[in-house]
């Protein structure tokens, strides 16, 4: 019977091998505009270390037929493939384009610290800043306390802003980016002479230091495209300094306060604000969105367009790529061929997600085809008995209690890893991965003073409490942890999480594409961040081994002990909802009142510390939860305990933490 189950695995591991490679075949199909488009990963040596940066070169684009280039930069947590769709619109137009992995990010060794920082800040917009009012501050705290704070602060900015005591200071700005530009201007195929920036959320900070610090060259940029900026005063810099013709892409429902000027809202008031009429050069009553003031011809062209997206889709919104393309074109004094609505690269990024799922699909019958082997006999064991099932009531309490409790303490434990936790910044250097770090620590703190709670109520009461009931134990020891399953467990979660390691260094190798969906997921580790996904990968099994414990194992309901696809999702369901639950809690708090009008729910409920990156990243971190329960779920099922599962989701967690996104 094993044998014939073993059979029809491998068949469907197989119909999933072939399927992924033709999704990232014909992905590698549209980002090339079949074959007419050469890409290449570049790496650049500098007195810093190495700059990683993926090319774009039109075939059409020659030395003696030199194109125009633009240079892409990426925001806080992406890297360079996040600029994938202007990339791919750009070059199949006829324009070589340079995707850069910024200070900290991707592929580039650099860590985020060289862009610099300093000890003071400002809680308004550059240049609306006072003493006297309280909008300029020093600010104490810990390294990456105070390059957060100074993202906005740049390199260009005169010495009030840029400079502060004991020789800090905001070094580079563009996080490489300036180093970059010099290089495209510098390819033989580029006209140098017709050369843009563009950057999304800290991207744009690092655009307007790549424009300033050419501003006056021969290879001035023409054009300079912020996707979600900030604008400030012209007096925080030296007047010498003059910005060609720029774009503002402005979304609607930013979740970060300063990309719409630390209002609630945007709305035609933001628009009329006098930083606003400033920069597009008018008045209130002749302010208007979507609208271009000035003109190309001498760089002055100034135009807010208005999005009805957030911050991190911006990246891929129709009309803002659209409008982009038009600047670009209007800014080199040129037209493209191909209409700016004649848009292909969504179709590269559905195509590169599907293939992301199914290769986390793939790895569920290689785990049941590896369940047939004598090695991994110990990772599998019987379910425990139906009788100790929880009743609806209970489960419905816990899961309530658990809800709550991850989703409150969200905003606050993940901005206090992700900024003040003391934390040794020289071994723990993932940012946002330390406010992970923190969240989770205070979670694994709750879930066992819980569990002990639970254990002892449940002796006195005469009901199972054994560690087997929750899905740690074994059927022949049920009061122990079953080290032979965990071990074993965490064999087959290698080897599961180790094919898609290894289908991504393909694809990587050979399409320049890894697994994910406009944002960072899966891509090959650097020896720098290998060392990373050690540091952090122990909190992470910890924490999902007493999450699953909890949510798939201990409060498992009887649909769990039967077959078929309707029984599994009736099991899947609420482990779902306990997994997911407080992160949805948190996504309607913040977005329900922020698309009421009103404004995001974290600034109103916390005030604007407590809004921005952690709230955007749920976009990402729920679906990532989602999928992990239905991991979990299938596992346990399968194996009657969590280890594999859990070992599999933190393998998996820790790895788009620690693969590609900022480090210090």
């Amino acid at each position: 019977m094993s044998n014939v189950r073993s059979k029809k695995q491998g068949v469907i591991f197989a119909v999933l091998l072939v399927l992924i490679f033709l999704c990232m075949l014909f992905a590698n199909i549209i980002q090339t505009d079949m074959g007419k488009v050469r890409i290449s990963r570049e790496y650049v040596d500098t007195d810093l270390g190495r700059l990683s940066y993926k090319l774009y070169v039109p075939l059409s684009a020659t030395a003696d037929s030199p194109a125009p280039a633009v240079l892409l930069l990426h925001g806080y947590q992406n890297d360079a493939e996040t600029c994938a769709a202007y990339s791919i619109e750009l070059a199949r137009r006829g324009v070589v384009v340079m995707a850069l992995d910024e200070y900290g990010h991707g592929s580039t060794d650099i860590g985020l610290m060289n862009r610099g920082y300093v000890d003071h800040k400002v809680t308004v917009n550059y240049g609306n800043d006072s003493e006297a009012d309280g909008t300029y501050v020093q600010i104490g705290g810990a390294n990456r306390y105070k390059l957060m704070m100074n993202f906005s602060n740049l390199s260009f900015f005169n010495d009030h802003y840029s400079k502060g005591s004991n020789g800090l200071s905001i070094t580079d700005s563009s996080a490489g980016g300036v180093y970059a530009y010099a290089l495209l201007a510098d390819l033989p195929f580029t006209d140098s002479s017709k050369m843009a920036v563009s950057g999304h959320s800290m991207g744009t900070w690092s655009s307007w230091s790549v424009a300033a610090a050419y501003s006056g060259t021969d290879i001035e940029p023409k054009a300079t495209v912020l996707q979600c900026g900030e604008l400030f005063r012209n007096s925080v810099y030296d007047p010498s300094i003059h910005f060609n013709n720029v774009l503002l892409l402005q979304a609607k429902y930013d979740e970060f306060s300063y990309f719409r000027d630390y209002e609630m809202t945007v709305d035609d008031s933001l628009l009329r604000s006098d930083l606003r009429t400033e920069f597009l050069g008018t008045d209130s009553a002749g302010a208007a969105w979507n609208k271009t003031f000035g003109s190309f011809e001498d760089g002055s062209a100034r135009r807010i367009e208005l999005l009805n997206t957030n911050h991190r889709l911006t990246t891929h919104n129709r009309q803002g790529l659209a409008t982009a393309l038009d600047w670009f074109a209007s800014s080199f004094g040129t037209q493209f061929s191909l209409s700016p609505y004649a848009q292909v690269a969504m179709i590269k990024e559905y195509l590169v997600m599907a293939a992301m799922l199914l290769v986390l699909a793939a790895m569920l019958p290689l785990m049941e085809m590896l369940l047939t082997l004598p090695l991994f006999s110990s990772a599998a064991m019987p379910l425990p008995p139906e009788a100790s099932v929880k009743s609806a009531g209970k489960w419905w309490k816990g899961a309530f209690i658990t809800i709550l409790l991850s989703g409150l303490s969200y905003p606050f434990m993940t901005q206090l890893g992700h900024g003040l936790l003391p934390l040794p910044e020289s071994i723990f250097r993932m940012t946002v991965g330390n406010g992970f770090l923190s969240y989770f620590g205070l979670l694994i703190i709750i879930m066992i003073i819980m569990a002990i709670i639970q254990r002892s109520s449940e002796k006195k009461k005469g009901i199972d409490a054994s560690l087997y009931n929750r899905g740690l134990g074994s059927d022949h020891a049920p009061d122990r942890v079953s080290w032979g399953a965990l071990s074993c467990s965490l064999l087959l979660a290698v080897c599961m999480t180790g094919l898609v390691y290894i289908l991504t260094t393909i694809f990587t190798a050979v399409f320049k594409l890894d697994f994910r969906f406009i944002w960072p997921f899966f891509k090959p580790f650097t020896k720098l961040r290998i060392g990373q996904f050690g540091v952090y990968i122990i909190v992470y099994m910890l924490f999902f081994i007493l999450s699953y414990s909890n949510a798939i194992a201990y409060s498992r309901r009887r649909s769990v002990y039967k077959k078929g696809f309707g029984a599994f999702i009736a099991a899947w369901l609420p482990n779902m909802l306990m997994l997911t639950g407080g992160g949805l809690l948190i996504v309607f708090l913040e977005y329900i009142p922020f698309f009421a009008g009103v404004g995001p729910g974290a600034d109103l409920l916390f005030g604007f510390t407590f809004g921005g990156p952690f709230m955007s990243l749920l976009i990402l971190f729920v679906p990532q939860i989602l999928i992990y329960s239905i991991i979990g779920t299938y596992t346990y099922r399968r194996t009657g305990n969590v280890y594999t599962g859990a070992f599999t989701a933190a393998i998996l967690a820790c790895w788009i933490v620690t693969g590609g996104s900022s480090m210090l």
